[in-house]
């Protein structure tokens, strides 16, 4: 992530500033806008990075500038004005298509040339004037002085519950930091620290690659380190779900989380939205009334629920739904479970257990060598 002000930028949540021509040639700050664009169906547009200055724009692709830019906005993006206060670009699948929004004053400028017509204006009251924006992880943040909030690249509606400090998430400050001020005692600590230890209530992936570790109320992201490793409350990204989870699995393009006999269901198609109608009891909805792990498979409608020593099959695809009959695993207890296009992981403590498939998990009759889930999963250090 690049940060800009005057004349500078800095790369990455901390290190030194460097000007903003050692980097870009040609370009001089200060810049309003600046996004990275993404559209894989058009290759030699994907991945260039657009910097805003005043009625012009310049296109960069791996640090060069490319031949006719800089040029007026107006001929590279119709109907978007000059003058910008920010930019953001938003992925096909969180928003409609591959975009750009343009922030500039109360007026939202939706650039989607794919559409008809291309640019669309909004406003978004709720979210105010964007002085910056960005999209991270599948997240988009606007920010204002050295606030920001989140908010929904559809609907403009803010999802954070109030404005938090730039200072303690997106940059590295001395004295400053999530919770830095905040007097915590030890058991907290471990489960913020991903490197702790502590076991793991449930881990969830889907057929999206996302990949996340659930513990005491928060989670990490496993898939992808440009979180840093940051621990979020589980209402970060998912409405209204506090607590601990006791297991999670997703589901055409959906994640359900069990809690206790309870289950919770959120789409995933742009944000996570939670299904109306829930929670509802885990007995109605799957057939069973007590779960200590459970996991489904990339693109299979199969989902297997383990209890004590006991793995059963229940197929998502039935109405009622009811479990298949018991089959025993060599584990005589697990903490969590996961399946992805690399295999099937059992964690149990600070250990996972690596199986090719569920018939391999089924047919062993002692656990294989166990790996360290801090290691593995959390790029900890032994």
């Amino acid at each position: 992530m690049h940060y800009f002000r005057g004349d500078f930028v800095w790369a990455g949540f901390h290190g030194p500033a460097q000007r903003i021509n050692e980097t870009w040639k040609h370009l001089h700050g200060p810049i309003d806008a600046a996004f990275r664009n993404h559209n894989k169906n058009k290759p030699l547009e994907h991945q260039r990075t657009y910097i805003f200055q005043g009625s012009n724009v310049f296109c960069y692709f791996e640090g060069s500038l490319l031949a006719g830019f800089p040029r007026p906005i107006s001929q590279e993006f119709p109907g978007v004005p000059g003058n910008l206060d920010s930019a953001v670009e938003c992925h096909s699948g969180e928003c409609k298509a591959d975009s750009a929004i343009f922030f500039k004053g109360d007026t939202v400028y939706i650039y989607s040339p794919q559409e008809v017509p291309p640019v669309k204006q909004r406003q978004w009251a709720a979210v105010g004037n964007c002085t910056a924006a960005v999209r991270w992880l599948e997240r988009y943040y606007c920010f204002n002085g050295i606030n920001f909030t989140r908010f929904n690249p559809v609907s403009g509606e803010v999802l954070s519950a109030r404005p938090l400090d730039t200072r303690d998430y997106f940059v590295r400050c001395p004295g400053r930091g999530h919770g830095h001020n905040v007097r915590q005692n030890a058991t907290l600590m471990a489960i913020k620290n991903r490197c702790s230890g502590q076991s793991f209530e449930a881990f969830s992936s889907d057929d999206k690659g996302r990949m996340y570790a659930f513990r005491g109320g928060w989670y990490f992201r496993t898939d992808d380190n440009k979180d840093g490793w940051h621990p979020w409350p589980l209402s970060h990204t998912w409405r209204d779900l506090h607590g601990a989870v006791d297991a999670a699995f997703s589901w055409e393009n959906k994640m359900y989380f069990i809690q206790g006999s309870q289950v919770v269901i959120y789409l995933s198609d742009q944000i996570y939205i939670p299904v109306l109608g829930y929670p509802k009891p885990l007995i109605d909805e799957l057939g069973v009334t007590e779960i200590d792990a459970a996991f489904t498979c990339p693109h299979s409608s199969e989902l297997y629920v383990i209890r004590d020593n006991e793995l059963r099959m229940v197929d998502l695809q039935q109405s009622p739904r009811s479990p298949a009959r018991e089959r025993t695993i060599s584990h005589s207890q697990v903490d969590s479970a996961m399946c992805n296009f690399n295999g099937l992981f059992i964690f149990q403590g600070p250990l996972f257990y690596h199986y090719k498939d569920v018939e391999e998990l089924v047919s062993s009759t002692e656990p294989p060598k166990p790996g360290n889930i801090a290691e593995r999963f959390l790029d900890c250090l032994s």
